[in-house]
């Protein structure tokens, strides 16, 4: 097991978490698409210092520019959907949802990249399926 890797992952856990409940607080108080926008805003300038203040390089190329921007668009849609989502629904149903995006990010990794998911995988992929409907019952 890398560690590292699983650092980070809670880390990103951790992170999310709070970010779903700020945002629903934020999502009730403001409009929601008013309350992405700002949480966006922020995370921008965050990053933007983290990259200032580390040794990232800031050499891009076409590709790497490219994926960036389509990954910047489905955050935005997956921000503002996380937002009105709690607005209309509640927080748990929404986060635990919008938490099995490792779903859709397995099955493009079969579908486009051809990767070979295991048979656990596809086990873990249709209980995750399966959880959905039910936390829906």
């Amino acid at each position: 097991m890398n560690n590292a890797a699983v650092l980070f992952g809670l880390g990103t856990m951790v992170a999310w978490g709070f970010w779903i409940i700020f945002g629903d607080v934020a999502s009730n108080t403001i409009d929601p698409e008013t309350a992405a926008f700002i949480s966006y805003a922020t995370a921008a300038v965050v990053t933007g210092l983290i990259v200032v203040v580390s040794d990232a390089s800031l050499a891009v190329t076409n590709r790497g520019l490219l994926f960036a921007v389509v990954a910047g668009v489905a955050a935005a849609v997956g921000v503002v959907s996380t937002f009105i989502g709690v607005t209309v629904g509640p927080t748990a149903v929404v986060s635990t949802i919008g938490g099995m995006y490792f779903v859709t990010a397995a099955l493009i990794s079969i579908i486009a990249l051809g990767e070979s998911p295991s048979l656990n995988q596809v086990a873990g992929i249709v209980l995750a399926v399966v959880a959905i409907v039910v936390i829906n019952q």
